[in-house]
């Protein structure tokens, strides 16, 4: 997904929560470390990890970048006006259909439960226990695969490899997360600085 998807429009007012900077301060609000604070005024977008909203459409009306996030996120209009924001899946457009039901369609954005989920398919956004919202792969461009359907559970491989399982009564949202270019993505390594081994590193890590 590229920046040139993206919506232009402002963040949706009734979704922002404002973030209190506390750098360099200590619980008793006192500055502790010196030279810490300014930066940019960054707002919360408030994410619905649970997309409880089950067997009601939503249409998707804007993707955005949220700076307190690496993927981006989709804003939503559910057919009772309602606007909530969810995590952006690779290859997600303005104007396509979602929906959240325990047997939903396969495709991109829908949100279903796992039994009903086929072998091979790519998930993110994951539950661990029924009913208490996605917990597991939620990072820009990761994605699980679901391997078997046994005794109750759903195994499937994470990003890391490790291969995990979870009640089949979990949801899990169909897709890999939005913005897979961001771990390329060198930060704080300008061209022609010559750093130690530190600086280097921390280039290779994102």
């Amino acid at each position: 997904m590229k920046n040139s998807i993206l919506t232009k429009k402002e963040p949706e007012k009734k979704l922002l929560l404002a973030l209190k900077k506390k750098a360099g301060r200590g619980a008793a609000g006192r500055i502790t470390v010196r030279h810490r604070g300014g930066g940019a005024k960054r707002r919360y977008r408030i994410v619905d990890f649970g997309q409880e909203k089950l067997n009601l459409p939503a249409k998707v009306i804007a993707l955005e970048y949220d700076p307190n996030r690496t993927s981006f996120i989709a804003l939503l209009e559910y057919q009772n006006r309602e606007r909530r924001y969810i995590l952006a899946p690779q290859n997600l457009r303005v104007g396509d259909q979602i929906i959240i039901t325990e047997k939903a369609e396969i495709k991109p954005g829908n949100r279903t439960k796992l039994k009903n989920i086929p072998i091979g398919t790519e998930v993110y956004n994951i539950e661990i226990n029924p009913g208490e919202g996605g917990k597991l792969v939620r990072g820009a461009g990761t994605v699980a695969k679901i391997l078997a359907q046994e005794g109750g559970y759903t195994h499937f491989e994470m990003p890391s490899g490790e291969i995990r399982k979870v009640s089949e009564e979990c949801y899990a949202s169909i897709g890999a997360v939005s913005r897979p270019e961001w771990r390329y993505q060198k930060v704080g390594k300008r061209e022609g600085h010559v750093g130690g081994a530190e600086d280097q590193v921390f280039g290779e890590r994102q």
